[in-house]
């Protein structure tokens, strides 16, 4: 999730004055209430309470409703600066708010990082009764919000400061918009994303599991789930291949020495698992292999000298990676230790970099569209001031002018995010919207002038000197555990026929037509259409029912004028009956469905 700042959000100062009058409704209900902070967040707001009791959901209907008077009062926000003195006695009996004003008084920001430029300002934004420890901005007046156009959605726990060790706090939840049309548009979305949830649909369409004797962040995936991770890294693969790249397998394994020489185990340990220790004395430890850059270039060290003639390589591998996500921050798919990356590393000449790009570049798009994924922009990750990244501005300086260079030739519109860049170097992030509109990083294409010298990854040029190869990262689905919960919701678990572990659920009316079923099911199979017959003694419309609840994309209906004809009754997922064709005519039908990867189900 983004950062929201008053630079960035147009709708921040909205967001944070509705947090500031839900403040005072709730101290208004416990008036010994405690506050700690209530920032603006990506589409609403929230307020931490430390309360005598737990919040239910009555209590967020009374909050709405003494918000919808104060707001309606037009109270004006007035701003002050104060000394620290003055602000401790402002808030003599807020403890959250004096271990805030002490921290300020030290130059620190409300989350205890140091403030820009040192600033030491302490100020207040004072509405009706209410007033608040804050650095603002707000809008003129509580009567800029309009009553019926916000909403308290949630209560969710949350530790002060985001540390387990101190006070759990009751964190509110709330959205508010210009208008109750955005409002309404905004709570449909939501609504519609709880029926995508990828963790419901994964479980009701029997895809994954997850499973506390394995462990947290490590799915389980059934049949229909493998079966549609071999299709969509079938998919990627063949595109690859025909894009001029190679497949290459480097374990699960690495030495830490090696990890440590390549920068990671500096800059990235945090998110590895802890170290295995064969022989320590003889470097003999080892992780679990957290990243593939360094493997690669291991590997295109042991193959030999290398020639300018060779460049650009270009290897790819689909392998498993291992990260230590702290147990709190793991979600579904979406957010794994065990995850899989169509990782590619290219090695090539400086003035490869941007024909490089452009391949990846004409290759990620390709892939996006297949999957429907036609909105979407690149972030370009830089480096800041205060962020760990490996020493060496001349490289930095080269890499980001390439990447910037190769962005600008390809008529690529990004935003720049300074602090997001990797260690070694930056990087473009495409950030894909799905059909809800939300957000979700994807691909990335890297450019690295500071590893291959790390790790002695040379070529002998045209001039007969030793050079070291420009390395460019490049993953067009990122992680496939990432992808696949994105993929389900933005489907809604309707997959297109190519991607549909089962394409079509054969329906026999009677037992006498059951022999009939599985024989056509034996030759859709021999095709190598998945199919399967529910042969079960329920009615005919229970089972298309089931069928159209498992969202499989064709429902082929079986009686007796369709046996005698060699023909089935089709209809489709969504209820839209073909009527009866034969048997030929529905197996070419999806066979070109697959081989097309265009759905015709909807």
């Amino acid at each position: 999730m983004p950062v929201v700042t008053a630079d960035n959000d147009p709708l921040y100062k909205l967001r944070h004055s509705t947090a500031h009058v839900m403040a005072e409704a709730v101290l208004e209900m416990f008036p010994e209430g405690k506050i700690a902070i209530g920032p603006p967040v990506e589409n609403g707001f929230y307020y931490d309470f430390d309360l005598p009791r737990a919040l239910t959901p009555d209590d967020l209907q009374e909050i709405e409703k003494r918000m919808r008077r104060i707001v309606q009062g037009k109270h004006p926000f007035h701003y002050r600066e104060v000394s620290a003195a003055e602000a401790r006695q402002l808030f003599h009996d807020q403890p959250y708010k004096l271990e805030l004003i002490e921290g300020l008084a030290q130059g620190q920001d409300e989350y205890g990082e140091k403030a820009a430029a040192g600033n030491k300002v302490i100020s207040t934004y004072k509405h009706d009764t209410f007033e608040d420890l804050c650095k603002g901005p707000h809008v003129d007046s509580t009567g800029t919000i309009k009553p019926d156009a916000f909403k308290l959605l949630r209560v969710s726990g949350a530790y002060w400061r985001g540390d387990e060790k101190r006070p759990q706090l009751q964190r509110i939840y709330g959205t508010v918009w210009p208008s109750r049309k955005e409002l309404d548009d905004y709570l449909y979305k939501l609504e519609e994303a709880k029926k995508r949830d990828h963790r419901k649909l994964g479980k009701d369409l029997g895809l994954f599991y997850f499973s506390d004797d394995v462990g947290p962040g490590l799915p389980l995936l059934t049949p229909k789930g493998e079966i549609m991770r071999y299709l969509m890294e079938e998919y990627v693969r063949e595109t690859q291949t025909r894009y001029g790249y190679e497949h290459v397998w480097t374990g699960n394994l690495v030495k830490e020495s090696l990890y440590a020489r390549s920068g990671h185990l500096e800059h990235y340990s945090d998110a590895m698992f802890p170290p295995m220790v064969e022989d320590a004395e003889h470097g003999l430890v080892f992780r679990l292999k957290a990243m593939n850059c360094p493997s690669h270039m291991t590997l295109y060290k042991e193959m030999g000298l290398h020639s300018y003639r060779e460049l650009p390589l270009r290897w790819a591998e689909f392998a498993t990676l291992y990260r230590y996500e702290k147990t709190g921050e793991l979600s579904g798919m979406t957010r794994v230790r065990a995850l899989t990356q169509d990782d590619c590393h290219v090695f090539c000449t400086p003035e490869q970099i941007g024909s490089e790009f452009s391949l990846a570049l004409q290759l990620i798009r390709e892939v996006f569209n297949t999957y429907g994924f036609e909105s979407y922009y690149v972030r370009l990750s830089l480096r800041d001031t205060e962020g760990k990244y490996v020493a060496d501005d001349e490289k930095w300086d080269k890499a980001t002018a390439a990447l910037i260079s190769a962005l600008d030739a390809n008529d690529v519109e990004y935003v720049p995010a300074e602090g997001e860049a990797a260690f070694y170097g930056p990087k473009a992030d495409f950030i894909a919207r799905d059909v809800l509109g939300r957000e979700w990083q994807l691909s990335t294409i890297q450019v690295d002038f500071i590893q291959p010298t790390r790790l002695g990854c040379e070529y002998i040029g045209e001039d007969g000197q030793a050079h070291t190869p420009v390395l460019i990262h490049r993953a067009v689905t990122g992680s496939w555990e990432r992808f696949f919960g994105m993929v389900i919701e933005h489907f809604a678990g309707a997959f297109p026929v190519w991607l549909a572990p089962v394409q079509a659920v054969l329906v026999p009316i009677a037992d006498r037509h059951a022999a009939y079923a599985y024989g056509v099911a034996r030759q859709f199979k021999a095709a190598g259409l998945r199919v399967e017959v529910d042969a079960s003694s329920e009615r005919m419309n229970n089972k298309i029912r089931r069928a159209q609840l498992q969202k499989v994309p064709y429902m082929l209906v079986i009686g007796d004028k369709e046996q005698e004809a060699n023909a089935m009754a089709v209809r489709l997922r969504h209820g839209l009956d073909l009527g009866a064709l034969p048997v030929n005519a529905v197996q070419e039908r999806m066979l070109e469905e697959a081989r097309s990867r265009k759905d015709r189900t909807e």
